[in-house]
């Protein structure tokens, strides 16, 4: 059973009466190739969780099968009158069909809460990228639209229904929504001269890309729906407002935060190296109440300068230098226009990402600290990679091999290669030392021994004394020798003197014998 953001994925192939609820076998779900979409006016009948089996109109799923006595139906025949989003099933005596669950109604709710349009493959992607088609995902849609919780807007030129939600929808979605996430604007519905519903407008691919690029990079573990946020505003003091196509955090995925702006290769590079500049306009604003001075100070500080600017209130920490990144998601025209525009945004803007060199001498480390990490991939290049986002499909400006997301987020030639950097100066630095000191190390005057630390030590300290030329042995020679022709010098004396103590008292007692 697969897990989703929202709760366990109940939604499986319903027990007939008398059986127990018993997954499908893989080689029995209907592959979307062969299914056809459910029409746009269709809607199911009440209690669709408990929709009896019907056929399907399409091709069928497993090889054709002869009429059985239980009434079950060939593939090829008529489809006969039932609840939409059924199958048949012809290896098995018993009919299945999915059911829209209340956990699989509140994902999609909340999914176009804040995108406010998608279609059944996005909300797909977005939120069961484990299924294996859309088939569940449209159910529930239909089954939503029974409830008349969501509404078909338009048919794409793709032929996809884009769903949006009605009034009632919204109000639910809403209640369903943290207070934090940003809720989209409800799309009334529109009326003509007759009072007659008319399908919406205004729907343009920009709008389909961006839903499409939070569904593939969702699919991929990029957080869940709720970690998406549509055309949030970055206010810059000069009157102009930034917003970003979406904003992402998916921390358990190594991105805190992530600013999104999709391109179809429809605007000027000028324009999009404009963007760049307000945010990094934006992620230098002062943060209220902030010491200007101090962040000033801070700027020689790397990361804390970030503790006085208004982003970190706002963005978490992102765990990297830097401000919170960037990643432009190009699709359409053509791959090699795509390539030429990236290229080009990438000589324009490099004053933003490319972060500055330490200015010491043999670092070759970047400064990142107060530059935009800048990302670039395109959604034809993600979907058709078989890990999808979460291939090697991104590309950090200033780089030229493609990445994983968090290969190209990461900075290996930044602050830990400084500190590699600044322990190697350090210790070349001590052995450039060591060598000058080494080189002006004294040398004995007599045997030519290089004087010790203690030796050298001694004479720097007890300079013009006796011996400073010479080595410790040397010099504890001679005072050793001293020492003993001291020793010598006065065990002479003291013998001279016993002699002439001797000498006299000899003398002294001759006197006496002769006056006697």
């Amino acid at each position: 059973m697969r897990t989703s953001a929202y709760g366990p994925d109940d939604c499986r192939p319903g027990p007939q009466a008398g059986e127990t609820e018993d997954p499908v076998p893989a080689d029995l779900t209907p592959d979307p190739a062969f299914e056809p979409h459910e029409p746009a006016d269709r809607s199911p009948a009440d209690g669709v969780d408990q929709a009896p089996p019907a056929p399907s109109m399409g091709p069928s799923i497993a090889p054709s099968a002869t009429p059985s006595a239980d009434g079950r139906i060939s593939a090829g025949q008529p489809r006969k009158p039932g609840v939409s989003g059924t199958f048949d099933n012809p290896s098995k005596p018993l009919k299945q069909t999915w059911k829209p669950t209340h956990t699989r109604k509140k994902e999609v709710l909340t999914a176009l809460g804040i995108f406010q349009r998608a279609t059944a493959e996005h909300l797909w992607r977005m939120l069961r990228p484990g299924d294996r088609h859309d088939r569940c995902t449209r159910d529930t849609l239909n089954a939503l639209k029974g409830e008349g919780k969501v509404r078909v807007e338009t048919r794409l030129e793709s032929g996809h229904q884009l769903w949006v939600l009605t009034e009632r929808g919204h109000k639910e979605a809403k209640q369903l929504l943290p207070k934090s996430v940003r809720m989209s604007v409800l799309r009334k519905l529109q009326y003509d001269d007759d009072g007659e519903p008319v399908d919406g407008d205004g729907y343009d691919e920009h709008a389909a890309a961006v839903t499409s690029t939070a569904a593939v990079l969702t699919g991929a573990g990029y957080g869940t729906p709720l970690s998406w946020q549509t055309e949030i505003a970055h206010r810059l003091p000069y009157g102009y407002t930034q917003y970003a196509d979406l904003t992402m955090r998916a921390p358990d995925a190594g991105v805190p935060a992530m600013l999104l702006e999709v391109d179809r290769v429809n605007e000027p590079v000028d324009d999009l190296t404009a963007k760049l500049r307000r945010y990094n306009d934006w992620f230098e604003l002062l943060a209220p109440k902030a010491d200007r001075d101090k962040e000033k100070a801070a700027r020689r500080q790397g990361a804390a300068v970030h503790d006085f600017r208004l982003w970190s209130r706002i963005y978490p920490a992102t765990g990297r230098e830097g401000y919170v990144p960037v990643a432009f998601v190009f699709t359409g025209k053509t791959a090699a226009q795509r390539e030429s525009r990236m290229r080009r945004l990438e000589q324009s803007a490099r004053r933003y990402f490319a972060g500055t060199r330490y200015p010491w001498a043999g670092f070759t480390a970047v400064d990142y600290h107060q530059a935009v990490p800048v990302v670039v991939t395109e959604l034809e290049r993600i979907t058709a990679d078989p890990a999808g986002a979460a291939g090697r499909v991104w590309r950090r400006l200033g780089r030229e091999e493609w990445q994983t997301l968090s290969e190209a987020l990461d900075n290996p030639d930044g602050e830990r290669l400084y500190q590699v950097e600044e322990e190697q100066s350090r210790r070349r630095q001590a052995e450039r030392k060591a060598a000058e000191r080494e080189a002006q190390r004294p040398v004995c005057a007599r045997c030519g021994t290089k004087f010790t630390d203690e030796r050298w030590q001694s004479v720097i300290q007890y300079s013009c004394s006796p011996g400073d030329d010479l080595c410790g042995p040397c010099r504890q020679e001679d005072i050793d020798r001293a020492q003993a022709e001291r020793v010598a010098l006065r065990e002479a004396e003291e013998a001279a003197e016993r002699e002439a103590a001797a000498a006299d008292a000899k003398k002294s007692r001759s006197l006496f014998g002769r006056r006697r």
